[in-house]
């Protein structure tokens, strides 16, 4: 299906209408099947017709926005988890993930706590289980 803005050349009105293909223009008005709604003249033109666009951008900004909150909810229900189930070290996070890794007797238990780059490279290298959680402060919107 096509839509055509259609323009009467004896009364200057301008109507819209469906057709099933360009072709399908073409035959009814070469058999005068095309009449202008409001004086009945046989004389109707194509005129030009923008496309019906949606505002794409509008609807990638609100598909965008509506991502971001559904994955700032799921880091801050991981967030919770972590700080429900697992021991809080800070920045001595590479010191006790090699104390609980090397010392066999010390109970292994789950921490968490900040490391540079350098330091988890280093701790994967030596064989030591370290996940990078991206961390959203409480106090963000």
């Amino acid at each position: 299906m096509i839509k055509y803005c259609l323009k009467c050349k004896n009364c200057s009105l301008e109507f819209e209408s469906w057709f099933s293909s360009s072709k399908e223009f073409d035959r009814l008005k070469k058999i005068n099947h095309l009449k202008c709604q409001n004086c009945n003249s046989i004389r109707i033109e194509k005129s030009l017709m923008s496309p019906n666009l949606t505002n794409t951008k509008k609807k990638t900004y609100e598909h965008n926005v509506r991502k971001i909150k559904e994955v700032k909810n799921k880091l801050k229900n991981y967030q919770k988890f972590i700080k429900e189930n697992f021991e809080f070290v800070g920045d001595n996070f590479a010191y006790e993930a090699r104390s609980i890794h090397y010392d066999k007797k010390k109970e292994k238990k789950g921490i968490y706590g900040q490391a540079s780059e350098q330091e988890v490279k280093e701790l994967k290298n030596e064989g030591i289980e370290t996940e990078i959680v991206p961390w959203i402060n409480d106090k963000e919107n």
